[in-house]
């Protein structure tokens, strides 16, 4: 993008992982690389290792050269892409969530919001595939807002890291990378694969097996630098090639056009769409602005014929850190929203992440960013994610101060992983009549599971005598005939609460342009602790509580209808008098109630490969020798669409006394797919037997019998010869 300059930034500095095993952190002091002499079937319930010294044969693009973790990455030449094969593709960066479909379909919105992600190079925190402990990690979680996330940086391909698609596709939105010509060097690229038919469907067709693979939707397309005639030419060829074979091979598949070169080759941004730049509008699914138009660009775009009723299709794009002259940027983008909207367009934020970058004080970051985001919303139109039951989530937004596990602390470690971000709630200050207030904002300071729940703060004045209504979700979720409504939440002393459901008949749906159809509010019935449905729900989930959460099951029979709207009634219990309340929700779930039944079926074909070794000394004080530390990947068979995620545990079976019994399972991490490295894990001396286990956690939020589990036993010795 023109005003960004590539700044090289070092990248964070490599946490270590926090070993289960010794119930704290295990900084690791290099002494050694070893590596394990591996030869047995990928499916087999146990193997033997003989560690030798060698050095890793683990991918240094794929795998952190310090801890043998996966990592996301970018492409960097035109050579690295065309020799691109899917077989050495990186597995852990497969994005496991389909993109979820959502009403309107994006095709059907008239004004769409792009948020292009561009923050200090990219990869930073988000490269590390299975997450990573970091102190104040940049977050996103306004997905209701947006339609279009483009994962941004100057490498030549910008694959997303699997992460961000993971959590953009859950709540319906698209996912697009990044292929990006600059300077002198891209001219040259550009000169390479654009000189002829072969050359630039080779370019594509690799772009296209890239995003399918690795399962984003699309490409943003930028072009930085001149072109010659011969390149001007198949410009537009490329640009259509690779939008026709897009749709073709990726659903719900889009390329967009940056503003940047015209049609007679020249890099002369334009600021608008026009005669000198239509060619490349013309030949794919959109076209982003550069950043420095005005209002009298929007105006004489409006009555552009070359737009031909594809209005949505052009995003105004606005540099939030407001380089140049441009309108609005920062905490008044809200500026150059208003003028956009009033001329009906698109529009492209480029690096909202400003909110996080300018601002030292990282422990403002949640306050600043929905700051942000709330100063757009009169211009932001809210899009709902079309799922299915069971409908659950514990607002967890990816990242939090600990770790929880209904509601106790699993971990006290800070830590960040985009995959773990469950649908999100809407976020909003209101003021409402007669004085009163209401906040929804995430707050980590306590949760259910994961690291964050949903903290409702307001005020209810004295004269105010009817319920304070919060809106917690907009979705559209198709009910069952009989559906089990529970939620788990904290409430301030003097309140009551309860669930609204906000209703429609689904039959209107079918439709998805249609937006003002009529709400029906209901309120499920509440199931008391004797009545039996109760008790089956219990025993499925599990009876134990900790101390400060309520549970709150109800029924609710309808028929034919779908859900639009979750809300929480708030109303005060005593005299009338100022009251102010807290409401803290840890959990929502809807299910059918005729699947209250564990799933059959059994984690299959668990298998462990790639065994590396580390010889290195433990943190604690008492460590003075050095230990042996294990590093490993773990695939399995199940259904993915089932869980929430899985958990990682290990044991030691035993050691060079057989005497002593089987140690206890110990977490090793959580899986967000059906492949999980166990990295730095500190285990006893050779010879050892250990087993590896992966237990399934599914949406329904019921306990799954140990024998659905999946085990794998590793049994390792030293090197003799």
């Amino acid at each position: 993008m023109a005003l960004n300059a590539d700044v090289k930034k070092p990248l964070p500095l490599r946490r270590k992982r926090e070993d289960a095993a010794e119930g704290g952190d295990v900084p690791v002091k290099r002494e050694s690389r070893l590596e394990s002499r591996f030869d047995q079937p990928m499916d087999s319930g146990s193997i033997h290792e003989v560690i030798k010294f060698t050095s890793s044969p683990l991918s240094a693009k794929h795998y952190d050269v310090d801890t043998t973790e996966p990592i996301s990455g970018g492409l960097t030449t035109l050579d690295e892409l065309l020799s691109w094969k899917r077989s050495e593709a990186n597995p852990f960066n497969v994005a496991t969530v389909p993109l979820a479909p959502r009403v309107p379909p994006l095709a059907d919105c008239p004004r769409r919001t792009l948020v292009s992600h561009d923050m200090m190079g990219g990869y930073l925190d988000d490269r590390f595939v299975q997450g990573t402990h970091a102190e104040a990690p940049y977050s996103f979680y306004h997905w209701q807002h947006i339609d279009v996330f483009n994962y941004f940086t100057h490498l030549l391909v910008t694959i997303p890291p699997t992460m961000w698609t993971n959590t953009a596709h859950k709540h319906g939105v698209v996912m697009i990378g990044t292929f990006i010509t600059e300077w002198t060097d891209g001219a040259a690229t550009c000169e390479s694969f654009l000189k002829d038919e072969e050359s630039y469907r080779a370019v594509a067709d690799k772009l296209v097996q890239i995003s399918h693979c690795y399962g984003f939707d699309g490409w943003l397309i930028n072009i930085e630098n001149s072109l010659s005639e011969v390149a001007l030419k198949n410009t537009p060829l490329f640009l259509r090639y690779l939008t026709d074979q897009t749709h073709l091979r990726v659903p719900g598949g889009l390329v967009l056009w940056y503003d940047s070169v015209i049609d007679t080759g020249r890099l002369l941004w334009q600021n608008e769409l026009n005669q000198n730049n239509r060619m490349f509008f013309d030949a794919c699914d959109g076209f982003f602005t550069n950043y420095n138009w005005t209002e009298r660009n929007l105006e004489w775009m409006s009555n552009y014929s070359g737009i031909s009723g594809r209005q949505a299709d052009v995003y105004i794009g606005v540099d939030v850190f407001a380089r140049g002259t441009v309108v609005g940027g920062k905490f008044e983008t809200n500026q150059a929203l208003q003028v956009i909207r009033k001329h009906n367009f698109s529009v492209a934020l480029f690096a909202p992440g400003w909110v996080y970058e300018t601002h030292e004080d990282k422990s403002e970051f949640r306050k600043n960013q929905d700051k942000f985001w709330a100063l757009l919303s009169d211009y932001l139109y809210v899009h709902r994610p079309s799922l299915s039951l069971p409908f659950i989530s514990s607002f967890c937004q990816g990242f939090g101060k600990a770790l929880y596990w209904r509601g106790q602390r699993e971990t006290e470690r800070s830590w960040f992983n985009l995959s773990a971000q469950e649908i999100q709630p809407l976020y909003y200050h209101t003021e409402l009549e007669g004085g009163a207030w209401l906040q929804s904002r995430g707050c980590p300071d306590d949760a259910w599971n994961g690291g964050s729940s949903l903290l409702l703060d307001g005020l209810i004045p004295a004269a105010h005598t009817s319920p304070v209504c919060a809106k917690i979700f907009s979705l559209h979720v198709p009910l069952a005939a009989k559906t089990l409504v529970s939620v788990i939440y904290k409430p301030s002393a003097g309140i009551s609460v309860s669930l609204e459901l906000k209703t429609t008949d689904a039959s209107l749906c079918t439709h998805m342009d249609i937006q003002d159809v009529q709400l029906i509010s209901v309120t499920p019935e509440q199931l008391n602790e004797e009545q039996q449905l109760f008790k089956q729900f219990s025993q499925l989930c599990g009876s134990f509580i900790p101390s400060g959460w309520t549970v709150r099951c109800s029924q609710l029979e309808l028929r034919g209808c779908a859900l639009r709207e979750v809300c929480l009634s708030i109303r005060r219990d005593g005299e009338p008098e100022d009251t102010p309340f807290s409401c803290r929700l840890g959990q929502i779930m809807l299910l059918d109630i005729s699947s209250l039944q564990v799933p059959p079926e059994l984690i299959q074909g668990l298998c462990i490969y790639d065994v590396v070794w580390f010889r290195g000394v433990g943190s604690s004080l008492e460590s003075t020798s050095p230990g042996l530390i294990l590093n490993a990947t773990l695939r399995w068979d199940y259904p993915t669409h089932l869980v929430q995620h899985f958990r990682v545990y290990w044991r030691h079976l035993r050691g060079t006394d057989s005497r002593i019994p089987a140690g206890p399972l110990l977490l090793v991490g959580r899986a967000y797919s059906n492949l999980y490295r166990v990295t730095e894990l500190m285990v006893p001396e050779p010879p050892g037997l250990m087993e590896l286990v992966v237990e399934p956690v599914i949406r329904k939020d019921f306990q799954i019998p140990e024998n659905h589990w999946g085990r794998s036993s590793l049994s390792y010795t030293e090197d003799s010869t």
